[in-house]
């Protein structure tokens, strides 16, 4: 596949002395030396010279840096929600090394005019590697192969395209898009969703929906996208990934595609780990997102499920809203919630305190299977003398408590709102250069 390298990005390579942390939350303290931009040594009282910059860990946990192959920057089109600067700030403080950025945006990113210059301002930024995202649709209309081509030899050098919002319904496109993604070697995301088992719909088609007398969501409307394309996958010999899996359905449709041999892969999200339709009875489009939240039983599936590996990673779903799209009538508001910077305290409280996970488990599901899944070399990599030296600090011990206008994204819609979390990022490395720092970007 062909594409840029992280490490062509524009950050720097640094000199850094990590002192006192421990790789996967395993054994005693020891130092990490890292030079020109890779862990040189690995060990206990590292000597290093004096004026080289020193991050003390304090017994933290140091992870490999995390990837999230599905976030919303909005730029170009909506920047007083989000810009890549600030987009890439609350990742960076989240822990993040490199995202991807989707295609929904105004001009849709259809083609590589928009997809350069995504990957260039990220590059510019510097605090994150950004990847665009690619359309598979033109306009995300579902009637037109976009130029995955062109935008996959662009600059870019795009390697996952997605209509993410909505669903490529059409199963002869879809077909069509899958074998021209397996010609690319690039890989083709798709937001599950019948649309026409959706229309009008606000929340999960259950008892709390029709409680409140909202319209319903139904689960089979996206398990019927899900086992479809894992079917039109097998034949066309390509690989399909899953975007934010949400039901118990799901779970076992992926479950069975995976026995068959089919190339599916699948995400979920924090959100779908933690809440669920319970919290629409205030009616507060805080809570509105797409796919909706579901009942407890889909959430306890989709955690079994991540510690299984049946669904293989996290991703955020970050998606910023203005104010007035989310202050509103329910049925009105725009689907979407902040999520790059409570990301991992919110796997902390699923998954790890609950022992689904241990932290070599985070590492796979929060950096290293995203890396693997988009294909890239040097993100999701060993914490080991000579690998890439993008790395989390996590203090597993510190709480914070989430306050949106404290987050460092313009909007503020975190259904988070004066929650305790569990843990801490206490710094972010790209490359051996420091870019968060208890609780401050520092480009």
């Amino acid at each position: 596949m062909t594409g840029p390298s992280s490490a062509a990005g524009s950050v720097a390579t640094g000199s850094v002395l990590i002192r006192s942390v421990r790789p996967y939350g395993e054994g005693d303290p020891v130092d990490v030396l890292v030079t020109d931009g890779e862990i040189a040594e690995i060990g206990t009282s590292i000597d290093a010279p004096d004026d080289i910059e020193v991050v003390d860990g304090n017994g933290a946990i140091v992870l490999p840096g995390f990837v999230d192959m599905h976030t919303h920057l909005r730029e170009p089109g909506r920047e007083d929600t989000e810009t890549i600067r600030s987009g890439s700030a609350a990742a960076a403080l989240g822990g993040y090394t490199a995202v991807f950025a989707m295609a929904n945006t105004a001009p849709v990113a259809d083609n590589s005019t928009v997809t350069d210059n995504v990957w260039r301002s990220g590059r510019e930024v510097g605090l994150v590697d950004v990847y665009p995202v690619g359309a598979v649709t033109v306009g995300l209309e579902g009637k037109q192969l976009a130029e995955m081509g062109m935008m996959a030899s662009g600059a870019a050098g795009v390697r996952m395209f997605s209509d993410d919002g909505k669903c490529v319904s059409d199963p002869l496109l879809m077909r069509r898009a899958l074998e021209y993604a397996k010609g690319l070697g690039v890989l083709i995301a798709q937001h599950a969703e019948e649309p026409r088992l959706t229309v009008g719909a606000v929340a999960h088609e259950g008892p709390t929906a029709a409680r409140l007398g909202l319209a319903g969501w139904p689960r089979a409307a996206e398990e019927s996208i899900v086992v479809r394309d894992a079917l039109l996958a097998r034949d066309a010999g390509a690989r399909v990934h899953i975007c934010h899996a949400s039901t118990e359905g799901t779970v076992a449709l992926l479950r069975w595609a995976k026995e068959q041999g089919i190339d599916v892969t699948a995400e979920v999200t924090p959100h779908h780990l933690l809440l669920d339709d319970s919290r629409l009875q205030t009616y507060d489009a805080i809570n509105k997102v797409n796919p909706p939240l579901r009942e407890e039983r889909d959430k306890v599936a989709l955690r079994q499920a991540l510690a299984d590996g049946i669904v293989d990673c996290v991703a955020t779903d970050h998606a910023p809203h203005a104010a007035q799209e989310k202050c509103c009538e329910f049925a009105q508001a725009k689907p979407g919630m902040l999520g790059l910077q409570t990301a991992l305290p919110i796997i902390v409280e699923t998954m790890v305190n609950p022992g689904l996970l241990d932290w070599r488990g985070v590492a796979r599901v929060m950096s290293e299977r995203p890396a693997q899944i988009v294909g890239l070399t040097d993100q999701g990599r060993p914490v080991a003398v000579g690998e890439p030296a993008n790395l989390t600090l996590v203090d597993p011990e510190t709480s914070w408590v989430v306050h949106g206008r404290e987050l460092a994204s313009l909007s503020d819609n975190t259904p988070y709102e004066s929650m305790s979390m569990p843990a801490t990022v206490v710094a972010t490395l790209l490359r051996g250069v420091v870019t968060a720092r208890d609780g401050e970007v520092t480009r």
